[in-house]
């Protein structure tokens, strides 16, 4: 064999067995860290916890978790049962304060309601509830569609929009009663409003028809359209100038007449009349045209 390619041959060889060397010394003291990192036992989720959701013990189980705990996590499942869900929970994640609802306040739809926000329901149907698109989570604008108070009947309904960029909170089906007595089937969609805003929509919906209108949860910027009547969609003429374009015009306004000039009668003059004793002052009037 040729000497140079032996020698090749064997610095390969060496430096194959340096770097099996430092890879099994890297293995070996990962492998002795992780011996090393202590477990301690929390509270994870045994299975995927929606929010709403009342914490039973069937729900919780303890798991091994190595490092620090998260901030917030219990040791121990007592802490957590019979509490609401504020935000929903995955199988294997750990449980803790931020993502439940205070003690005592439970479960349900209240539980996911941050203080000094309120829950205000509008039934809807598949239209106005954009086909069933409207889901937990979802970002939507309120507009309200009816006749605005003291507006005139020629340039029919307005359409504005009245709330933007609104949390839903839920949206499914509610059974209420109709007429009969019967249980019937409402699409019923919950909003995280103010309480202020709540007002407003409890309002519009017993007075207007309302749309709902899906967004971008990502687009936050609030707009501000003008508002469209039904007379803006032909031609935008409104109806009230187009009456008033008919009429005849109107006659115009006499002009006022000049004061007129009284002449000043002329100031009469009198004579003094001297007969024995008796003195007397006839007066007579000066004929017109002459001093």
């Amino acid at each position: 064999m040729n000497k140079r390619i032996l020698i090749i041959v064997l610095c390969a060889l060496v430096l194959s067995v340096a770097a099996s060397y430092l890879v099994y010394q890297t293995v070996s003291a990962r492998k002795s860290t992780d011996k090393a990192a202590p477990t301690i036992q929390l509270v994870v989720a045994a299975r995927d916890l929606a929010a709403g959701t009342l914490i039973h013990e069937a729900d919780l189980k303890m798991a091994p978790w190595t490092g620090s705990a998260p901030q917030g996590s219990l040791r121990n499942r007592d802490g957590f049962l019979n509490r609401g869900v504020a935000a929903p929970i995955y199988e294997g994640e750990p449980v803790t304060e931020n993502r439940v609802s205070p003690k005592g306040s439970g479960g349900g739809l209240a539980a996911i309601i941050p203080p000094g926000m309120r829950a205000c329901a509008i039934r809807v149907n598949e239209v106005v509830g954009v086909a069933g698109f409207v889901v937990p989570g979802m970002r939507v604008d309120v507009l309200i569609t009816g006749l605005p108070p003291g507006g005139n009947a020629f340039d029919g309904p307005k359409v504005r929009t009245l709330l933007q960029n609104i949390e839903v909170l839920s949206a499914g089906t509610d059974f209420q009663k109709n007429q009969e007595g019967k249980p019937e089937q409402a699409q019923v969609v919950n909003l995280l409003v103010t309480p202020a805003q709540a007002e407003i929509l409890s309002l519009a919906g017993n007075e207007t028809h309302i749309q709902l209108v899906l967004r971008n949860p990502m687009d936050t910027e609030i707009s501000k359209p003008p508002g469209t009547a039904m007379s803006d969609l032909f031609g935008g003429v409104h109806a009230v100038e187009t009456v008033r374009s008919d009429r005849p015009p109107a006659a115009p306004a006499p002009h006022p007449l000049a004061p007129v000039q009284v002449p000043t009668p002329p100031a009469p003059y009198r004579i003094e009349v001297s007969n024995g004793a008796v003195h007397t002052q006839p007066m007579f009037i000066r004929p017109p045209g002459k001093p």
